[in-house]
């Protein structure tokens, strides 16, 4: 064997594929924001502002460039209105990061990182929600986990891609999509430069009988393309939709095509047994590696058209 040879296959390869996808890191970042520490991150929490700061450390570390309106932060603020508290109005914020390829079009990728921290801000489906630690591992510390190996790969691929992309992860989703909303109210970057968005919500716990649900398969022109001869390491399927189940709804009705990655309900959602231990990450790793070779075929197509769903 060729020692010298070896060794420099190892130098160049091993940095590429430390990038890849990682059952391991995804479930370090779900015990780090699902923990009981993190108390739920329930909007307008401390623990849901230490959230964000965990992700914005994280995109900060990948080098990507700061596109909130406070270095990565995009602050509102967000009304809880499903129940009646004292503190309605509470302080929350986007986190928004960007890696620029020098491109004219922007690919978005996207999840929700807050829950329902204690249970006292309506949503919660146990039937004596209140002072109990909504953990949300799945829902969804799993689109976060899978927001960060994402921006990790295209950051540190050593490639530069023929778009660029938006990394956001969405302050107040559970209280009504509030901060996609107010990002598309208030863009930090022009809504006709994005080609489409990603969003991932709840992609923790597949189910090999069920696969991995796909919506907003009928919200571009270009989609039937991008998913023709695609192969995965899990079971998968399409739904043409693309106005409901999670940020990527508020997109939609923008007339951005979208894709929303979704495993499905579980007894445990909105309960406060939704605990990290139940996370299939090694699922998640190929859920990943099918996102990438998804956005990778359509990095090759021209700006998508978006297509209503009738």
């Amino acid at each position: 064997m060729n020692y010298r040879f070896f060794a420099l296959f190892l130098l160049l390869t091993v940095p590429v594929l430390a990038q890849e996808p990682s059952a391991s890191r995804i479930t370090r970042h779900i015990k780090k924001l699902a923990s009981d520490q993190m108390k739920g991150r329930g909007t307008g929490s401390r623990e849901n502002a230490k959230a964000a700061a965990y992700i914005a450390r994280h995109f900060r570390k990948y080098g990507l460039k700061p596109l909130g309106e406070d270095g990565f932060y995009q602050p509102f603020t967000a009304k809880v209105r499903r129940v009646v508290v004292p503190d309605s109005l509470r302080k929350a914020a986007n986190v928004i990061g960007f890696l620029d390829n020098g491109a004219e079009h922007t690919i978005v990728i996207g999840a929700h990182y807050d829950h329902l921290g204690l249970g006292d801000q309506g949503s919660s489906l146990d039937a004596n929600p209140q002072g109990q630690i909504h953990n949300g591992a799945d829902d969804n510390a799993s689109g976060v986990a899978g927001l960060l190996e994402l921006a990790q790969y295209y950051a540190k691929n050593s490639e530069k891609e023929p778009y660029n992309f938006l990394f956001m992860a969405f302050g107040a989703e559970e209280l009504g999509l509030l901060g996609s909303r107010h990002f598309l109210n208030h863009p930090t970057l022009p809504l006709d430069r994005m080609n489409f968005m990603v969003c991932m919500d709840m992609i923790g716990r597949y189910n090999p009988e069920r696969g991995i649900g796909i919506g907003g398969y009928g919200t571009a022109d270009a989609w039937p393309t991008v998913f023709k001869d695609v192969t995965a390491g899990v079971k998968f399927f399409t739904d043409r939709a693309g106005n409901g189940g999670s940020d990527n709804a508020a997109f939609y009705a923008k007339k951005i095509p979208v894709l929303f990655f979704h495993t499905g309900g579980h007894p445990d959602y909105h309960k406060p047994s939704d605990d990290a231990e139940k996370i299939d990450a090694k699922a998640e790793e190929e859920i990943l590696r099918l996102e990438i070779k998804l956005i990778d075929k359509a990095l090759k197509l021209p700006k998508m058209t978006f297509t209503p769903v009738q």
